[in-house]
């Protein structure tokens, strides 16, 4: 039987140029700490030993990973492997590799961190460009290309694609306005997204155009997660004066009004009216009304963004806005028939 060839591992590099596995280490991670010419020795033996499975060493021997990291709040969360479905699309049609990293489910000022590590550690020395998705961080240190889905509020200089925030929620107020509602709860999302903020103006100018009053007890603050959602749900159900209908911020928040209606003994859309944001699968099973901000669309765009930068082709715009489309199914309903006749002529 013939054995397997050994695979060159970094202490044969390390030997046959006559150095510490540290250094080799050192030179591949681009440290500077190291002599010129040691450095060059180092990147000889890599080459001539066929030492290839470090992918830091292939992007010093070539300047290009051919890799493209993905960075993403939770593998888990509906939203991101909508994104990811995206990304992968256009992956396949390119010569490039895919590397994931997750933030998880963590706190706040954590995630920020580690999503700076994350960027630092993958555009520095690994791949050749960077997707963050949903940023909780402002700044990035970084020596590659990064673009952002559904960005800081704070517009960071990188470019970016986001919905149309705005306009999709402009359109979930006013079919419930056409039904007939007039007190319309809003369960905002995570208010450091540019998309939360949006959505936000979205409903209160909706609110005002058609000259309903605008009651700040009807907006409670999310985070996009179903399970802080079911708390927001419960506060706007359990008022004097409840809501006739909900626009959760995302379509996690959504289900959050589902479960909160069922736990409170309320119909969906008998006894209240839900519009979601998203359009994910789980919309679908529910029935849910929501608006489609085209998340897969999202995920491609910004990867075929990223391909141009680390080609160093010239972008047609910096911040790539989709479009939105209201998706009516089941979960809204008149309030009652003559509140509908008269909005719809007042309209």
């Amino acid at each position: 039987m013939r054995n397997k060839k050994r695979a060159v591992t970094i202490q044969d590099v390390a030997k046959a140029a006559g150095v510490s596995v540290s250094t080799v280490s050192r030179v591949l991670n681009e440290k500077v700490d190291v002599a010129q010419d040691t450095q060059e020795r180092i990147l000889d033996v890599i080459k001539q030993l066929g030492y290839t499975s470090n992918l830091a060493a292939r992007s010093m021997r070539g300047r290009h990973s051919h890799l493209i990291g993905l960075i993403i709040p939770d593998i888990g969360f509906p939203y991101s492997i909508e994104i990811m479905k995206g990304v992968n699309q256009a992956i396949a049609q390119s010569d490039f590799g895919l590397m994931v990293y997750t933030t998880g489910d963590i706190q706040k000022n954590a995630t920020a961190s580690l999503e700076q590590h994350y960027v630092s550690l993958l555009n520095n020395s690994i791949t050749d460009g960077v997707i963050i998705v949903a940023p909780i961080a402002q700044d990035f240190y970084s020596d590659g290309p990064i673009v952002s889905v559904d960005p800081h509020k704070m517009k960071p200089n990188f470019p970016s694609v986001h919905a149309n925030n705005y306009e999709g929620a402009r359109q979930a107020i006013k079919y419930l306005i056409e039904l007939g509602h007039t007190r319309i709860g809003f369960i905002a999302g995570r208010p450091e997204l540019e998309s939360a903020e949006r959505r936000l103006r979205g409903y209160r100018d909706t609110l005002v155009e058609f000259g309903l009053p605008l009651d700040e007890s009807l907006i409670v603050q999310g985070d996009f997660t179903q399970k802080i959602a079911v708390g927001c749900a419960h506060q706007l159900l359990t008022m004097e004066n409840r809501p006739t209908a909900i626009f959760a911020g995302n379509d996690q928040s959504a289900i959050g009004v589902y479960e909160a209606a069922e736990e409170l003994g309320f119909d969906i859309p008998g006894d209240l009216s839900v519009v979601g944001f998203d359009n994910i699968p789980e919309a679908g099973y529910l029935n849910l009304t929501t608006i489609d901000q085209f998340l897969t669309d999202m995920g491609r765009v910004a990867t075929e963004m990223l391909i141009q930068l680390i080609n160093q082709k010239p972008l047609e715009t910096l911040t790539y806005r989709m479009q939105t489309e209201l998706i009516i199914r089941g979960s809204c309903s008149p309030i009652f028939q003559e509140a509908l006749h008269e909005t719809k002529s007042a309209l």
